[in-house]
């Protein structure tokens, strides 16, 4: 019993001299003033994250656009290349395929996607690109495609990069650190452990964080509105912040269980959940209607994927590109190193082929059956006049509509309690992906077999939900956005950083 007592007092004090204090202090520093200031000066920081929106999107769209038609091309000249035999680490792989893509998926989407999934359409439908005429048939093909387009290949692009060049730093150079400038090392040099190395790594706290709240704060308004269309209980600040709480305590809880128990238990449950509700949704609903359109919008995508990608829309300036397609890759970029970290973490064995195509393939997939099934169901209860989802979208929320287009399924408060529980597995599986990674960025050496000290995981997962309660209390929607905007403003730098530490990775490794 004593020798068990000294070595967990052992255990301790080795986690606790292995954090980078300067980085633990300075993000929860900047995090925790920024909480106050929110809550403190509420108007006036309304009126500067209003501005700041506005500033990013108009001035600086363009550079989210360029980046993401190069990172495009560059991950799939890798994949194609003889650099995509490079096995990362060990040949045996830790997880099955499907534990694996579950767990890529889950870390990289949470609940925003079932928010998005079944609704973005709408305010496509009720505002169009193109100055297409709202509520048009060509109008209602692109709201059915841009969706899947926002959530398809170029976003998991933005989370490919950063998994590409920490594994080729991780796994294969076999450097000891898991964190972001590591994986830059081939750029700062003499400056990775130092100035401006520890910057990369606060600008990668501090994104994760920014992102966390504005998934979590989607998350948390679709299960509000869940509870409030199945118990009448009114939707406000006050549910929304016990939701909060409780996905909190939840990835407390499987933080505490560990990589192996916890996350990879719950992405796998999540996976087979929010297959089956699909499925439901699909064969209680329009199944038809559903297939048809799907197969037709994901022919749209294909054929217009090139104008997707390049519109910046000079001439109309309608602000459909910064309201849309800015903000998307603001969020999936802020993101990316996040879910990157965590995708390289448990990608050992398997080939940077398949790391490429099973992050590009099986995240857009997987995101493209939301927009699919929910939204073209959604899209047929507009069009049949059986219940007014634009309606609802516009003048309550999106998070609104979704709950009364699935109370309206036969059993339907039961697949509201169905969805509630996904609405929250799927914020855990997210935060506490997130947590880990905010674990590891801050920890100096972090072995292959090893994780980052649960206590220190148990932190951050505390601390992931203060921000978007914050926000919340200031706003909404738009509040949310422009926490991930801001915070992905500085990584734009550190991608580029990435992208040339990456290549000259490779050109040392060989193949």
């Amino acid at each position: 019993m004593y020798k068990g007592f000294r070595s967990r007092i052992s255990e301790l004090k080795y986690s606790i001299d292995n954090i980078e204090w300067q980085l633990f202090a300075a993000s929860s520093i900047v995090l925790f003033s920024i909480v106050l200031v929110i809550v403190i000066f509420p108007e006036w920081s309304t009126e500067q994250i209003d501005l700041l929106y506005i500033s990013a999107t108009k001035k600086y769209g363009i550079l989210y656009i360029i980046i993401a038609i190069a990172l495009l091309v560059f991950l799939l000249y890798v994949a194609i290349s003889k650099y995509g035999n490079i096995v990362l680490g060990d040949p045996s792989t830790a997880y099955s395929t499907f534990s694996w893509a579950s767990m890529l998926f889950c870390a990289g989407i949470g609940a925003s996607l079932v928010y998005w999934g079944a609704t973005e359409w709408a305010l496509y439908y009720k505002a169009p690109p193109f100055g297409l005429e709202p509520g048009s048939q060509e109008a209602i093909l692109w709201a059915s495609s841009y969706g899947m387009f926002h959530w398809g290949p170029i976003g998991w692009s933005f989370y490919c990069l950063p998994a590409l060049a920490l594994a080729c730093s991780y796994h294969v150079k076999k450097v000891s650190s898991l964190r972001l400038s590591s994986a830059c090392e081939p750029v700062l040099k003499s400056y990775t452990s130092k100035y401006p190395g520890r910057l990369v790594d606060l600008f990668f706290l501090l994104g994760v964080i920014a992102t966390a709240a504005t998934g979590l704060g989607f998350g948390t308004s679709l299960v509000s509105s869940v509870i409030t269309e199945l118990t009448g209980i009114k939707d406000g600040l006050a549910l929304q912040i016990v939701i909060i709480l409780l996905a909190t305590s939840l990835i407390s809880f499987s933080v505490y269980r560990g990589l192996d128990k916890g996350i990879k238990v719950l992405s796998s449950v999540n996976a087979g959940l929010a297959l089956i509700f699909l499925m439901v949704v699909l064969i209680l609903g329009p199944t038809k209607f559903i297939l048809e359109m799907g197969v037709m919008s994901v022919g749209h995508v294909v054929q217009n994927f090139g104008t997707m990608l390049s519109w910046t829309d000079p001439l109309q300036n309608s602000d459909f590109v910064e309201n849309w397609t800015v903000f998307y890759w603001a969020w999936w970029l802020a993101m990316g190193p996040f879910v990157g970290m965590f995708v390289c973490k448990i990608s050992q064995g398997r080939t940077i082929r398949q790391l490429i195509f099973g992050m590009l393939g099986w995240g857009s997939l997987g995101c493209a059956l939301f927009f699919i099934v929910l939204g073209n169901y959604a899209l047929f209860m507009e069009l049949e006049g059986n219940y007014s989802v634009v309606e609802r979208v516009v003048t309550d929320s999106p998070s609104s509509a979704i709950a009364g287009l699935i109370a309206l399924l036969p059993l339907g408060d039961f697949w509201l309690f169905f969805l509630a529980v996904i609405g929250l597995i799927f914020m855990a599986t997210t935060y506490d992906s997130a947590s880990y990674t905010l674990a590891a960025g801050a920890t100096k050496s972090l072995a292959r077999d090893e994780h980052p000290a649960i206590w220190h995981q148990g932190f951050w997962a505390l601390v992931l939900g203060l921000l978007p309660i914050s926000l919340l209390f200031i706003g909404g929607l738009r509040e949310l956005q422009t926490a991930s905007l801001v915070a992905s403003f500085p990584l734009l730098g550190i991608y580029v950083m990435l992208f040339v530490s990456t290549m000259r990775m490779l050109k040392e490794i060989k193949p």
